[in-house]
């Protein structure tokens, strides 16, 4: 990754011109074992092999992230992952991806929300991983909306004599709705194994095209039904598209790729128009993060938040801020910020906020109480603020003196954040009477 500091105005931003992909690993499966834990021993041989095929030591590699998605989140040593870099915890960004962010992840991946941007089209992307399928309309490079539901190209998987090795939970669900007996360690009747297939293939389907979800789709919906406008185009991402684009034949003891059939025979019905977006079965993985040192305003509102911050994710709600502003409107919308991202109200974060318009009492007021009321009776983690205009002094003390807010507040200005972002916040640097900002970012590919 190259990067160029900004020239003007002795801008400590760096922004990114020039992305290079050196070496790429095998597609590895994720080591799944019978306890339900993840055999983290035989991972972290996959990474100690990684690093001796690219010809690169840790001490070699500047930045990364580790984003645990899908199945791995609900093994119960999931942690072990992101204990596998704990030495290198000062450079990777970890992350845990929800239902919503692994589908924001997938179409900002894949390259659908950089398609709806060039195409001014709107685009749906369709993720159909191991065990969950993922949407996310995108419209002007933006995800407006989101659904997940479980059907998966390895929610069945057989061993090398053909008997099913693994039988996860919504294909026992399938099975079941089609009347199907299944059972680990027997051979599978092919034609029973057909008709789970196809009942996968259209729930997705119902799904794209935006049926009311009953029977069998309701049991295996895992959030809220899409919403949004139509869409012009369709485009897939994960594993199961690399059989549908037709870039992969071979078949790795799972459904994936009678998968991959019944889905495009059954979208093909839809009348939309099928695009590919890049990106498949690595649409979810992060290339390499950047990082970028920014220092804050000089009207910044410490209140009484212990500092050091580290790898707070940015929560950036869409939210224009000219004009009148409607607390509960901005209250809402950044609910739905952190829905996308996945995080909790709760839980450790910050929000970043464009400010426009005249920054006088009545508009900060508003402004202020929008975010009050976003956090109100959700935890005793910081509150903590970053807007790119140069109010945060004044938002900080309307926030606590007036509003009351009940969590330590910080209110950094002059800083551009946005999603995927994650920060580290430092001590206050007494002469510059500011705070240093590491900006972490998760980039994607072209």
């Amino acid at each position: 990754v190259h990067l160029r500091r900004e020239a003007h105005q002795l801008s400590s931003r760096f922004v990114v011109i020039e992305r290079r992909t050196l070496w790429s690993s095998p597609i590895r499966l994720t080591p799944f074992l019978d306890d339900d834990t993840i055999a983290s021993a035989e991972l972290a041989t996959f990474i100690d092999d990684a690093y001796r095929s690219a010809g690169l030591t840790r001490d070699e590699v500047d930045t990364g992230a580790v984003i645990l998605t899908g199945e791995a989140v609900k093994r119960k040593n999931a942690s072990a992952i992101a204990a596998l870099f704990a030495a290198d915890a000062g450079k990777f960004v970890c992350a845990s991806a929800g239902h919503h962010m692994e589908c924001v992840l997938a179409a900002h991946g894949s390259g659908a929300a950089a398609l709806s941007k060039s195409t001014g089209k709107t685009v749906l992307n369709c993720d159909i991983g191991g065990g969950t399928t993922k949407l996310a309309l995108c419209s002007g490079g933006v995800v407006v909306a989101t659904c997940a539901f479980a059907a998966g190209g390895r929610l069945i998987a057989f061993d090398d004599a053909g008997r099913i090795a693994r039988l996860d939970g919504p294909a026992v669900t399938a099975a079941a709705a089609c009347k199907v007996a299944l059972r680990v360690g027997e051979f599978p009747a092919p034609a029973g194994i057909g008709k789970i297939v196809a009942a996968f293939a259209s729930v997705i389907a119902g799904y794209i095209r935006r049926d009311a979800p009953t029977g069998l789709a309701q049991e295996l919906l895992l959030t809220q039904p899409l919403t949004g406008p139509a869409a012009a185009l369709l485009t897939f991402s994960g594993g199961v598209s690399e059989y549908i684009y037709h870039r992969e034949t071979q078949t790795f003891g799972d459904i994936a790729l009678p998968l991959a059939d019944a889905v495009r025979e059954a979208c093909g019905k839809l009348g939309l128009e099928l695009a590919d977006p890049g990106a498949g079965i690595r649409a979810t993985v992060i290339g390499v993060s950047q990082f970028t040192v920014q220092v804050s305003g000089r009207t910044i509102f410490l209140g009484n938040v212990p500092l050091p911050l580290r790898n707070l994710p940015v929560v950036a709600p869409h939210f224009h801020t000219e004009g009148a502003i409607n607390p509960d409107i901005l209250a809402k919308t950044i609910a739905i910020a952190r829905e996308r991202l996945d995080v909790e109200p709760s839980a450790a974060h910050a929000i970043a906020l464009s400010f426009r318009g005249t920054p006088n009492y009545e508009h900060l007021l508003a402004l202020a109480t929008g975010v009050a009321k976003s956090v109100r009776d959700s935890g005793t983690e910081p509150l903590v603020l970053i807007i790119d205009g140069d109010v945060g002094q004044s938002l900080g003390r309307l926030l606590q003196h007036e509003l009351h807010v009940g969590r330590p507040t910080l209110c950094i200005d002059a800083l551009e954040l946005g999603e995927f972002d994650f920060v580290d916040i430092g001590k206050p640097v007494e002469l510059a009477r500011g705070v240093p900002v590491v900006v972490k970012s998760l980039l994607f590919g072209r």
